[in-house]
């Protein structure tokens, strides 16, 4: 293969770059971002979330600020290994099952902490999040001639109806519309035709004819 023949097919793929019509990148970007969103959304099995409110309640001794603070330190330990371990075996799943699982999130304003735990079945979450929370509460109260701030159940986490994950349909609208915005990108930085690729090519020019040397004919 020559270098002119090699240097051809190196330039074609630009040029057929340059000739698509804008709208094909946006288009086939969000196409494929639909398909590959929608495809995630139905190969992924759904997950529930089921969530147990505890709240920390001020003694003789203490006041709310104090029981407010308490909380936000108890919503720390609430996955530590030892609360874990003592929520397995109600909850039903090994310790390490718990750690992947469960959440807690507390209130600046209020002295609750939120327990919340995720499974791909909505019994066993509802199980966990009450496990964790119920394991939770002994270990204040074991502490609490100390503290002087008890930790109650205040709402137990139920059997979740729906799932938490976004269904095919919203992950098929993420992929499409984040496959658009890379096909609109795609777009900004594609190769742009130059203008002498709109000219008429040239015409050629003959090359001049080697001149006889007609010396040695006189």
């Amino acid at each position: 293969m020559t270098e002119q023949h090699t240097r051809h097919h190196t330039t074609a793929r630009p040029s057929r770059l340059r000739a698509l019509p804008p709208w094909s990148l946006v288009a086939a970007g969000v196409l494929t971002g639909a398909l590959l969103g929608g495809g995630y959304g139905v190969l992924t099995p759904p997950r529930y979330t089921a969530t147990s409110y505890v709240v920390a309640v001020p003694g003789e001794r203490t006041d709310t600020a104090t029981a407010l603070g308490f909380a936000q330190a108890y919503g720390r330990i609430a996955t530590e290994a030892a609360v874990l371990a003592d929520a397995q075996e109600r909850a039903g799943v090994p310790v390490a099952t718990l750690r992947a699982s469960v959440r807690t999130a507390t209130s600046p304003d209020a002295p609750m902490v939120a327990v919340s735990a995720t499974s791909v079945r909505p019994a066993q979450a509802a199980a966990m999040a009450n496990a964790v929370a119920g394991a939770l509460t002994r270990h204040a109260g074991a502490a609490e001639a100390e503290t002087h701030v008890g930790l109650l159940q205040f709402s137990r986490a139920v059997r979740p109806s729906e799932p938490a994950s976004p269904s095919a349909g919203v992950t098929g609208l993420v992929g499409a519309s984040a496959g658009g915005l890379l096909g609109a990108l795609a777009l900004l930085v594609r190769p742009r035709r130059r203008p002498q690729e709109w000219a008429a090519p040239a015409a050629s020019v003959p090359q001049p004819a080697v001149a006889v040397d007609a010396r040695g004919r006189l």
